[in-house]
């Protein structure tokens, strides 16, 4: 996906916005008073419904993370839908419901929107395009060139519980397992640190690919590395042991309700105290800490005291999850 991006879309596509293949546009010139963050993401995901969420909740979920993670508030989405020719009306009636929901828990407006109708087998049940609008102070500035070797890697709890929540649902390996998906807007959460804290450097939330993926991303092209604590990295026990059983890394599984958060050492415990008092965060960890060597590279210190590089994610363990 990446190397599509790179090699098709960023060729045609000339804009110093778009070259820093951020989750979302920070455009720093239209107001005086603030920075305006913009974003797109499509959804499907197979089932439609999973044990901790649908494909509603997820839309307004991943957009809505996207945009705090530039240390913006959202305000506004638009919504459209793309339905194939012969779905349920019940169907859409419970995803355009847990869309309303979710945005107005998490409060968003929604807009402005689209619908249209495929023929059959033209599409997959059901697909979602969602965009958002969000404001931020023009004091916040986040981004890779904040980094400093040795800042902190945090994140607000289990990994890769999404990933599985939607294998389980799809009942191909006949495994019983109570794993629901993280699936939440991390806008109340991360604007808790932000307002108690100058000192966080960069965010950004590990869906597709997971831990392993973003964390390469981050260092790509950079005179830094990151050293992830294996022992520090919060999975758990069912997750884990499903993860043994089928051959799954963690840290390659997507997540939906995640935030990694890099931030200066000093304030290190102070941020992760607040995460832990947020609904979302109570399980937040630090994992890891920037480096200086090896640069460009995730290195990982597993339990057994060796050393292993996590490259990013080629392909993926498990299709159409977000």
């Amino acid at each position: 996906m990446r190397s599509l991006i790179k090699d098709v879309f960023l060729k045609y596509f000339k804009g110093d916005i778009l070259k820093n293949l951020d989750d979302s546009a920070i455009l720093e010139n239209i107001s005086e008073k603030c920075n305006i963050s913009f974003t797109t993401d499509s959804y499907i995901v197979n089932p439609l419904v999973f044990l901790g969420g649908d494909i509603g909740k997820l839309s307004v979920c991943g957009t809505v993370n996207d945009i705090s993670v530039t240390g913006a508030s959202p305000l506004f989405m638009s919504c459209s839908i793309i339905v194939e020719e012969g779905l349920e009306t019940s169907v859409l009636q419970k995803v355009t419901s847990s869309i309303s929901k979710t945005a107005a828990q998490a409060g968003v407006e929604i807009v402005t929107g689209d619908f249209k109708v495929v023929e059959k087998g033209k599409a997959d049940s059901l697909f979602i395009n969602t965009s958002a609008i969000g404001i931020s102070d023009k004091n916040i500035r986040l981004g890779k060139k904040r980094i400093n070797i040795g800042d902190r890697v945090i994140i607000n709890g289990y990994i890769g519980d999404h990933e599985l929540a939607v294998l389980l649902a799809r009942k191909e390996f006949n495994i019983q397992a109570d794993i629901a998906s993280d699936c939440a807007a991390l806008n109340g959460l991360i604007g808790d640190i932000l307002q108690k804290t100058g000192s966080i450097k960069f965010m950004r939330d590990p869906t597709r690919g997971g831990v392993a993926t973003t964390l390469n991303e981050i260092v790509e092209n950079s005179s830094f590395g990151i050293r992830l604590y294996e022992k520090e990295i919060p999975v758990s026990q069912q997750t884990k042991a499903l993860c043994e059983m089928l051959g799954f890394d963690p840290l390659y599984l997507a997540n939906e309700g995640k935030v990694i958060v890099i931030c200066e050492k000093k304030s290190a415990e102070d941020i992760l105290s607040i995460m832990k008092k947020h609904r979302y965060g109570k399980h937040s960890k630090i994992i890891g800490e920037v480096v200086k060597d090896p640069p460009g590279k995730v290195i990982l210190n597993t339990v057994g005291g060796s050393y292993r590089v996590v490259e990013m994610l080629s392909g993926s363990q498990l299709p159409r999850i977000c």
